[in-house]
């Protein structure tokens, strides 16, 4: 490997003291009140956002900051990749793209906000700005620019994210995450099981539990990771009887599809181990990078579940396992 790896692995590896860890994420899901939880993260690696969160913050609020620290961390760390490290990152960073594409067209949409089941304004009266893509972008900017969902799809469609077969703020939310799956498996061969599992996920969230069946366009990417007998699949039996091994693992467990929640800690629990291994291998390659994303990717993931908890009033016991251990 050349000289280039050499920087990028050791930023990597360097990268891993930004996680809290679970005794830490554990401190701020104790916190008896949404802001004692952000003042003990200022305090720690995710201060480069939560600092910018002012009093009065709602969850949502201090989630995206936690977020946003994540996206900061992994532009760095792709600043520091020769040309396929870069890839590598760009790729298992797409979420913020479809973050920001998602929360575009729903604003070009007029789609009415969600209601808080608590009663109180909706999590979506206030849209999060976009996040700061920088070179992880891969269409960003010629999305951010269609000031109509027909120009959105369009946009998709010329570029790498692919047509999602309808303007409908659901249709291209699937259809991007349908998209950055099958750009991971490709261009992240160690990532290519978690990203078979989760799409099988998302589709029979989609199809057995929200009964919204994909696009044919959709449909048809995705039968390239999960094969045809599964996206065709009439029953959520018969979907994950059909799954290939890279995806059916995390499923294996899962009887019904009202409990594929659980599948959710699962998914993560995965991303942790398999992250901690590859940031072990001693060779100057990607596989330390995918490693240090995964278990960054993992801290973020709880720490937002632990905000969450704090906000509902925290203390020792009040949250349950699954949201910091995920065990299996």
């Amino acid at each position: 490997m050349g000289a280039g790896w050499v920087a990028g692995v050791t930023r990597a590896r360097a990268l891993r003291i930004r996680c809290l860890g679970v005794a830490g994420i554990r401190d701020v899901a104790a916190s008896p009140t949404l802001q004692d939880a952000l003042r003990r993260l200022a305090a720690t690696p995710y201060r480069h956002d939560v600092d910018d969160v002012g009093p009065g913050a709602t969850p949502a609020e201090a989630q995206h900051a936690v977020s946003a620290t994540l996206l900061w961390h992994l532009r760095v760390l792709s600043g520091w990749q020769p040309t396929g490290g870069a890839d590598v990152v760009r790729a298992l960073a797409a979420g913020f793209e479809i973050s920001n594409a998602r929360h575009h067209v729903r604003s070009l949409s007029a789609e009415e906000p969600r209601p808080d089941p608590a009663g109180g304004p909706s999590s979506d009266a206030a849209r999060p700005p976009p996040y700061r893509l920088g070179a992880l972008a891969t269409a960003w900017t010629s999305l951010a620019r269609t000031r109509t969902p027909a120009e959105l799809r369009a946009a998709l469609a010329a570029s790498v994210w692919g047509d999602p077969g309808d303007d409908s703020p659901a249709a291209v939310a699937t259809g991007m995450r349908v998209s950055a799956a099958l750009r991971l498996a490709a261009v992240v061969p160690d990532a290519a099981r978690w990203a078979a599992a989760r799409l099988a996920l998302l589709l029979a969230r989609e199809t057995f539990v929200v009964g919204r069946r994909l696009p044919d366009v959709s449909v048809r990417r995705a039968a390239r990771l999960l094969g045809p007998r599964a996206v065709r699949a009439a029953s959520y039996d018969d979907f994950r009887r059909a799954l290939p091994p890279t995806a059916r693992w995390l499923l294996d467990d899962v009887g019904e599809a009202a409990d594929l929640w659980r599948a959710e800690g699962w998914w993560w629990d995965a991303v942790e181990r398999d992250g901690m291994e590859l940031l072990r291998r001693s060779r100057f390659g990607p596989q330390p990078v995918v490693g240090a994303v995964a278990l960054l990717s993992v801290d973020a993931w709880r720490t937002r579940g632990a905000l969450e908890l704090a906000a509902r009033g925290g203390g020792p016991g009040d949250w349950p396992a699954e949201v910091l251990d995920a065990p299996r």
